[in-house]
């Protein structure tokens, strides 16, 4: 028995954003979720305190949004149950009322036309949606009325904002800015100014972070204070920052990050709930769900019981937290906790889940300082073909949770092993900054390691060894490919594959971003040539399978295309399958199953194993 892609495309991804409403009758609690089965769109799910559970987006509405095209917070629950979003199709801002009868339709509250929005946020007292807008490369923070009156600028400061929120008196705002060529982990600043009575900041000043701290989220106490997720110490910590000047306090001295990478403006890995705080905190192995009290410092975890990780989104009301976790063998699933006892239940729709026999049971290891999650091929005695997985970001990590598409490959005999290589985020700023101006090094020789480690400890056959990942994965599945010996061939999802012309294409958020990962422009341009898998495509170890969407504007196809023209000229086996309709990652279920398929089908051919069931996969160029 196998996993079958189906699975894989039906409990794909999970909710991004939640939110928790008190109200009188008990806590609301509203989240997004995927939904591959109707075209990827992302649905808002609204469940009552009496347990009943309903869509509260129509059919054919899709809550994303473009903001520095990875989406930044798209919906907000408004008061009696109505609903302000963003659209996916046309990027417009829409309000829904709540209706006991025949289904409302959405009413847009912005014009037609260029604009984003993203990061919404509706601050207490005010008729009004918040925003980040974006028009080509310039964002500034706007007020959208609910009624749909003209929209107002609050502030413009820098390049990048995120994170607005209003002073419980209603007289400041805070927000979090940066400029290129920072990335928000790099450095940022947390900026205070006062309100005007007709709602325009006023000159700012900066009360914590810089271009080397980070600031990943900030909340108000009180007028006087604010709590701020930020990194002096190399840890994301929670930390009380005084507007008066005197110094800020880290409420949690600990070698633990209380923060993320702010990929998607409007992470909340902490919420106010009255005198206390709900954090979300640990490392990529192990992330918790505590309460933080924040005069005494004490932290107590309310989440392990059930979940062993809890993902970047948590929101309080009524006593009650709603927070995202999942285990090994449980999918990222809506949980609603009790802040006293700790006690919580499962709220969202359970997933249909193939028999517990299938999943894989990890296994974290470090190997030569590098960390790496290990999943167990199904059936193999001895030595066994093994997949190493490469996340994206590469600013990001893979944290051990319930994943089909691993399980998929394990239930086959096929083994993975996750690295989390030096510049993933979960182990503090340190281990993220290995990677700084070394990315298609540092990366590479990590998963080089693991690999070879597996081959030591005589679990891994050193000829079926394959590495696989997508976008910055992408990138280092092919760099590893063209620079080192250790790989028979490479599945590459939407991949970077030259980096300066990809630094030329691709969007604003992260035009800049490889002056960090690889070097400024012009300075070190031979960085830029030697690391190149494009430019260097004549030394690749074995094939590579390119799949890439369309419509992907992070990554533009050109660069697969390119990529394996010169595989081609050099006589390597290559394919590259393109998928109409899909961006930066796949939402649809077709595409989502073919790519699993397509992607067995390479295995097959390249560990020479049998692979019944998926549709026969043809390489081109010599054998």
């Amino acid at each position: 028995m196998s996993i079958r892609p189906i699975d894989v495309a039906r409990t794909d991804g999970g909710p991004q954003w939640v939110e928790a409403v008190a109200t009188p009758e008990g806590v609301e609690v509203w989240w997004d979720e995927p939904r591959p089965h109707e075209g990827g769109r992302r649905c808002v799910v609204r469940r009552l305190p009496d347990g009943s559970r309903a869509d509260a987006l129509p059919p054919g509405w899709n809550a994303r949004n473009r903001l520095v095209e990875y989406g930044g917070r798209s919906w907000r629950p408004l008061p009696g149950g109505g609903l302000v979003f963003t659209n996916w199709s046309d990027q417009r801002l829409y309000r829904l009322d709540a209706s006991s009868g025949k289904a409302a339709e959405p009413v847009a509250l912005t014009p037609e036309g260029p604009a984003r929005y993203g990061d919404l946020y509706l601050p207490p007292g005010r008729a009004e949606v918040w925003a980040v807008r974006e028009i080509d490369d310039a964002r500034d923070l706007v007020a959208v009325p609910l009624d749909g009156g003209p929209l107002r600028v609050v502030a413009r400061a820098h390049h990048f904002l995120m994170n607005p929120r209003l002073s419980p008196g209603g007289t400041q705002i805070a927000w979090i800015g940066w400029n290129h060529p920072n990335m928000p982990w790099d450095g940022t600043e947390l900026c205070v100014a006062p309100l005007s009575p007709d709602g325009v900041a006023g000159p700012h000043r900066v009360v914590a972070g810089g271009p080397e701290e980070s600031v990943a989220q900030a909340e108000w106490r009180d007028d006087g204070s604010l709590y701020a997720v930020t990194d002096p110490t190399g840890w994301w910590n929670v930390h009380l920052v005084h507007l008066d000047g005197s110094p800020s306090r880290n409420l949690t001295p600990l070698d633990l990050e209380f923060g993320a990478a702010a990929w998607k403006p409007g992470l909340a890995c902490l919420a106010p709930a009255g005198e206390s705080l709900v954090v979300v905190y640990g490392t990529a192995d192990h992330r918790r769900l505590g309460v933080l009290d924040p005069e005494t410092g004490g932290l107590r975890e309310i989440g392990g019981d059930g979940h062993t990780y809890w993902a970047s989104t948590v929101s309080a009301a009524g006593g009650r937290a709603a927070a995202v976790g999942a285990t090994p063998y449980t999918p990222l699933e809506v949980a609603l906790v009790d802040l006293g006892t700790g006690g919580h239940e499962v709220v969202s729709a359970p997933k249909s889940l193939p028999d517990r026999a299938l999943l894989p049971t990890p296994e974290a290891v470090t190997v030569e300082g590098v960390h790496a999650h290990l999943y167990p091929p199904a059936g193999v005695a001895g030595p066994a073909p093994y997949v190493i997985f490469v996340h994206g970001g590469p600013t990001g990590n893979q944290p051990v949770v319930l994943d089909l598409e691993i399980a998929y490959f394990t239930s086959r005999g096929i083994g993975v092993a996750v690295v989390n290589y030096g510049g993933s985020t979960g182990y503090g700023r340190a281990y993220r900054e290995r990677l700084r101006h070394q990315w298609g090094v540092v990366d590479v020789h990590d998963c080089a390691k693991v690999a070879r480690g597996l081959v030591q400890l005589g679990r891994a056959d050193a000829a079926r060894i394959a590495i696989r990942g997508g976008s910055a994965g992408g990138w280092t599945t092919v760099a590893a490919l063209v620079h080192s010996d250790v790989f028979a061939g490479g599945v590459a999802h939407y991949a970077i594959t030259d980096p300066e012309s990809w630094a030329a294409e691709t969007h604003d958020f992260e035009s800049r971003y490889l002056d960090g990962l690889v070097g400024p422009l012009p300075e070190t341009r031979q960085r830029y040539t030697d690391r190149s898998p494009l430019l260097n495509a004549a030394r690749a170890s074995g094939p590579c399978l390119m799949l890439h969407g369309l419509e992907d504007a992070i990554v533009d196809v050109g660069q697969a295309e390119r990529f394996t023209a010169e595989l081609d000229k050099h006589g390597k086996q290559w394919a590259l399958l393109t998928f109409a309709g899909e961006q930066h990652g796949w939402r649809r279920e077709e595409t989502i199953v073919a790519v699993l398929e397509a992607e067995l089908a390479f295995y097959g051919l390249i560990f020479d194993l049998e692979t019944p069931g998926v549709p026969p996969l043809t390489l081109k160029g010599r054998a």
